[in-house]
């Protein structure tokens, strides 16, 4: 029998990662389990031109947790979250290491997460968070994709 307490939500705010959330929520509700979302903030992200007007990565990391509560209300808006427990944790450093390193300290037993679904070119430079995820983790790993996504032969 399969057992899901700890449902982990990888998001970047995005539309695309927004998609994942109901199912986490759905999934969670049949197996009463905890909804953990997950942000990690990647200063590698940040422009240079950040940088070089004397910008600090630890200053846009303070700011961004200041707005994390009602960034998480937002992405919540409008879901039927019913009495489920859910929690918001944010990270600093590089996604998927940070994604992984959630997963095996706190014994999730599920992610779910939605992809942006590149292929091609832009694939090879930007890499997919999802799918180093997905390769990774040692708890199962749910994808899913935006329903207007088009796949696409290159």
């Amino acid at each position: 029998m399969v057992t899901i307490k700890t449902i982990l939500v990888p998001t970047d705010f995005s539309e695309l990662s927004k998609i994942a959330l109901p199912y986490a929520i759905d999934i969670a509700k049949k197996y009463s389990a905890k909804v953990v979302i997950f942000h990690v903030f990647d200063e590698e992200l940040l422009s240079p031109i950040f940088f070089e007007a004397g910008g600090k990565a630890e200053k846009y990391f303070n700011h961004l947790k200041n707005d994390f509560d009602s960034a998480i209300k937002q992405l919540l808006d409008g879901i039927d979250t019913g009495d489920l427990e859910i929690e918001a944790h944010l990270a600093n450093g590089s996604p998927f290491v940070e994604i992984l390193r959630y997963v095996k300290e706190n014994g999730v037993d599920l992610v779910v997460m939605g992809t942006h679904g590149r292929s091609g070119i832009s694939h090879a430079f930007l890499g997919s968070v999802t799918e180093k995820v997905m390769r990774k983790s040692p708890a199962p790993v749910m994808i899913v994709r935006h329903p207007e996504m088009q796949f696409k032969m290159i």
